[in-house]
């Protein structure tokens, strides 16, 4: 959850964003929004015949009535987002919701989000802790234009926060509910409160977790439900003491730590028959829960270190097994094996070569570049969700969005949100990050995603996602002038440079192709160009 990387400091400190506007370059006049370029025309043609034909006033009832129908689209409930989702056959970079492009070729499906730690179980100091606004949670979201959360878990009944210091909470003990098993006794856990029966699950944590995967889809986000939490088991000290399988806090017989080191690492193995039943248990209940919804991804474990590599391999396999008999099945996906032990941390090889379908790479590269500044072309092994959680904990810029976008990520930021759990800065400090992940989404909506591959030799700052001879986007880390080569391009492409936060567009003249063009970038600071072809 948290590498030992400095934080990093927010790019922007704007509390707001507006919505995308066209300016052409050169004129003072904006060019029309695409529905308002088909829809005016169409009303003026409509006009003019109803007039030859009708009462005037008539006409000015028609377009009254128009004047209402366009304002209940506007305010018609968003469609729910879309699937389930699969790795795209011909660019396994990305997903495909199985929905098809006007040729019939699959779209691809661009993840653009971001996560909080509270926002399935709840996270405070109260005990129990207050419930988290999750209506309010997933408005934000959609005003940030993003798709996608991983919905937390977290295994322990407490949480101690001093123990990431780096996220800026001092001395903070949170309790932690609800949680997948009853708590019925007889007895009471090392809490004081009743054990744990590990063979009756707790119907609220399951109608809780449905509700809110089914709540998220209605808003087009897709959530990937965490099944276990390594971090915490791993750093924080007496966590153990609060795990429902510690042999004192449940009145199943079940003692996950038998070597007695006080850290019950050995759940998260295959090394315990007993455990892992229970585990298979859980995750078949909730695939029971919501294994019809669409926008449901699943991750084995946050940050479980590789000592948990055949345990989560195994759990890949058996969520595969259990879901091929039904009629949906769902992406699962692994995330980095980090641990402040070096003995425990893992590769990313590891993932790229595991059964997971997506995974989340961390920042140890084996070719040395740096996911945080550098990330490289991804190669396509693996759709992979870059995470800010595995390379600062709390951390990004808007430069690492774009070039995470440009370069064939989906990019996703750990969010401090309201800093109720963890965060040293305001939280309006971060909403250029939250923005600009919103903007590249946006963009991913106007091409063919699943036709575009990361081009560094095409555009000479090397960040630059590619269409041949169809859309090109590149993005200017510093601003100033990029080289684009067009050489094996045909016909002419229209030129928009695009605000990669505020997401306005200026549209310059149009540019040839068969060449090496250079553009420059009509204001200071970074910039992202966008060609399309136009015939």
């Amino acid at each position: 959850m948290f590498n030992e990387a400095p934080n990093e400091v927010p790019a922007d400190n704007r509390s707001s964003v507006p919505e995308p506007i066209t300016i052409s370059r050169g004129s003072a006049f904006g060019k029309p929004l695409p529905h308002q370029s088909l829809v005016q025309p169409l009303v003026v043609i409509g006009v003019r015949l109803l007039q030859r034909l009708l009462h005037v006033r008539f006409v000015m009832f028609i377009l009254f009535l128009v004047s209402i129908g366009q304002w209940s689209l506007a305010s018609q409930p968003p469609t729910s987002a879309r699937g389930p989702l699969s790795v795209h056959p011909s660019n396994p970079r990305y997903f495909t919701d199985g929905t098809t492009n006007p040729d019939g070729s699959l779209r691809a499906v661009y993840l653009a989000g971001s996560h909080v730690w509270n926002n399935m179980a709840d996270i405070g100091q109260g005990d129990p802790p207050s419930t988290f606004d999750f209506d309010a949670y997933l408005d934000f979201l959609k005003r940030h234009h993003h798709n996608f959360i991983r919905l937390w878990r977290k295994e322990e009944t407490t949480w101690d926060t001093r123990w990431s210091p780096e996220a800026g909470k001092r001395g903070v003990r949170n309790a932690v509910a609800p949680h997948p098993w009853a708590r019925t006794g007889p007895g009471n856990a090392l809490d004081g409160k009743p054990k744990f029966d590990l063979n009756t699950f707790d119907p609220a944590y399951f109608e809780r977790l449905r509700s809110r995967v089914k709540a998220a889809g209605q808003r087009e986000i897709y959530v990937s439900i965490m099944l276990f939490e390594g971090y915490v088991l791993q750093h924080v000290p007496n966590s153990w003491n609060d795990h429902p399988f510690h042999r004192d806090n449940n009145i199943s017989g079940i003692d996950g730590d038998p070597n007695c080191d006080g850290l019950g690492l050995e759940t998260h193995t295959l090394d315990i028959p007993a455990v892992t039943h229970l585990q298979e248990t859980y995750i078949q209940h909730v695939i029971d829960a919501v294994g019809d919804l669409d926008n449901v991804l699943y991750e084995i474990s946050n940050e479980s270190g590789s000592y948990s590599t055949e345990w989560q391999s195994h759990l890949v396999r058996f969520i595969k097994k259990y879901e091929a008999n039904r009629l949906k099945q769902h992406p699962v996906g692994m995330t980095v094996q980090w641990s402040r032990n070096l003995q425990h941390r893992g590769t990313n090889h590891t993932l790229i070569e595991s059964p997971a379908d997506w995974i989340s790479l961390g920042s140890n590269v084996p070719d040395g570049r740096q996911y945080q500044l550098d990330p490289p072309p991804a190669s396509g092994r693996k759709v992979i969700l870059l995470d800010t959680d595995h390379l600062w904990g709390i951390g990004g810029n808007i430069g690492w969005v774009w070039k995470s976008f440009t370069r064939g990520y989906s990019p996703l930021f750990m969010d401090p949100y309201d800093n109720s759990v963890l965060g040293n800065t305001p939280p309006t400090n971060w909403n250029a990050m939250r923005a600009s992940l919103g903007q590249t989404r946006r963009l991913a909506d106007r091409v063919d995603l699943a036709a575009m591959i990361p081009c560094e030799e095409l555009a000479s700052t090397s960040y630059c996602l590619v269409q041949p001879n169809t859309a090109y986007i590149a993005y200017l880390p510093e601003g100033g002038n990029v080289t684009v080569d067009l050489r094996d391009t045909t016909g002419s492409f229209q030129v928009d440079w695009i605000a990669p936060v505020e997401g306005t567009i200026i549209r310059d003249l149009p540019t040839p192709g068969r060449a090496m063009q250079q553009f420059a970038a009509p204001y200071r600071g970074a910039a992202v160009l966008f060609l399309s072809r136009t015939r």
